[in-house]
């Protein structure tokens, strides 16, 4: 059985879910491929550093040119994570004739463009099925089981933390703060959470879900990206008593204006298929115009998930080592219009906190008005005489830059005692 030599750059979590399948003799990878994949070097920082793997003596190294300076390893996996030095290594591998796998979604995001080029000047394979929602092949699926489809939209809960928060708040009537602490006590999040809950994680997958989807490279910047820390118990159960679940979600269509990219918390009907997506799971919708409706679900993180991923890429790039790839990215790329949230136009749930005194409501329903903003309905609980009032309004569909105005001036009125919480109603 031919041997094809492959080197790690990085050993942590995802790297030694990496080690663990590609040492595995009992799996069946090798007899399908019929190709056997040996590691012949893994870069990690500290070579006396505890890992869950074992690997032969002389495998590990700290010194990049023994990876990238040996002919006999062609495929470089990247599972460090970071822009750089992740960047810079990836770029001399493709440079010195290697091919490449990377599970490094904000590097793809933020810094993929010359990464891309290099691949296609020196004709070598570029594998990031990792890089969005770990062990789905999302990817694959859009690349070569839809490519006869033009994909009309693509929307999906690509971030497992928020998901997972989310979840927990619907089904135990838990408060954003506690829940996101208890997460971080069990693993689902990170010590600091910010690319998870402020869905700067999920706007780096769908980056690359839009260059495949519509062959442009949208500015990471200019995705527009809201989280969920303003999500409270009171909208959750104001949501579900109107028929609704409240998703984060990452959505991309194209437009006559431009191609539409958002990630923000978003108020689905019940029966819709992403309001099935509980805990840390993940799910991507996809709409073709030959296929329909298509939904990609699975475990969007974790080890051997997305281990599993890379695994796949290598074994796709071993099979396939002289022949030209359907990722061929740069070879179609084209500059990207995007269409700015201010355009975008739906309904809106709305929730107000404002002092109980008479002519509240009737001052924020005109100045709604006042931007052409129709309410279709207003709920107002029971309260305590004298305490804090929430006012819940369903609109009509309407303007985002009509309503961000609106609720600049309904904020700035003297009974409203907080930021007024915006989520969008998705229909479809």
């Amino acid at each position: 059985m031919q041997s094809i030599e492959v080197a790690l750059l990085g050993c942590g979590v995802v790297g030694q879910g990496v080690v663990k399948l590609l040492s595995d003799e009992s799996s069946p990878l090798w007899e399908r491929l019929g190709k056997k994949l040996v590691i012949k070097k893994v870069l990690v920082r500290d070579l006396k550093q505890s890992r869950d793997v074992t690997l032969a003596e002389g495998v590990l190294t700290t010194d990049p040119r023994e990876i990238l300076e040996d002919d006999a390893i062609k495929i470089v996996i990247e599972v460090m994570g970071g822009i750089e030095p992740a960047g810079a290594l990836l770029l001399q591998a493709l440079n010195n004739g290697k091919h490449i796998v990377t599970a490094n979604k904000a590097l793809l995001a933020e810094a993929g463009g010359p990464i891309f080029e290099m691949a296609a000047e020196k004709k070598r394979h570029v594998g990031f099925e990792a890089s969005v929602a770990g062990g789905i092949p999302i990817l694959k699926g859009l690349s070569e089981g839809l490519i006869a489809n033009r994909i009309e939209r693509v929307s999906g809960i690509i971030n497992g933390t928020a998901n997972y928060i989310l979840s927990e708040m619907t089904e135990h009537g838990l408060e954003f703060a506690d829940v996101l602490k208890a997460a971080q006590e069990a693993g689902y999040a990170e010590a600091d959470p910010t690319f998870d809950i402020d869905g700067i994680d999920a706007a780096h997958k769908l980056a690359i879900l839009i260059t495949l989807c519509y062959g442009c490279q949208v500015p990471f910047k200019e995705i527009y990206t809201e989280g969920i820390r303003n999500i409270s118990s009171l909208d959750i159960d104001f949501a579900d008593s109107l028929g609704y679940s409240i998703k984060l979600l990452a959505i991309a269509q194209e437009t006559k204006q431009g191609v539409e990219a958002r990630v923000h918390p978003t108020m689905l009907p019940h029966g819709h298929l992403l309001t099935q997506v509980h805990g840390a799971m993940n799910a991507i919708h996809v709409v073709g115009d030959a296929v329909g409706e298509s939904m990609f679900y699975g475990a969007g993180a974790g080890s051997l998930p997305t281990a599993s991923a890379v695994v796949s890429d290598v074994a796709m790039i071993a099979a396939r080592l002289e022949e030209p790839s359907l990722l061929d990215i740069a070879q179609r790329l084209h500059p990207a219009d995007v269409r700015p949230i201010s355009e975008w136009e739906g309904e809106y749930y709305l929730r107000f906190a404002v002092r109980d005194c008479p002519g509240a409501l009737a001052q924020i329903a005109g100045l709604l008005g006042d931007h052409d903003i129709s309410i279709t309905s207003v709920y107002q609980p029971e309260r305590d005489e004298g305490a804090e009032v929430p006012i819940v309004v369903m609109t009509h569909e309407a303007r985002e830059q009509n309503m961000q105005s609106a609720l600049q001036k309904i904020e700035a009125l003297e009974t409203v005692l907080a930021k007024p919480v915006l989520v969008r109603v998705e229909k479809g």
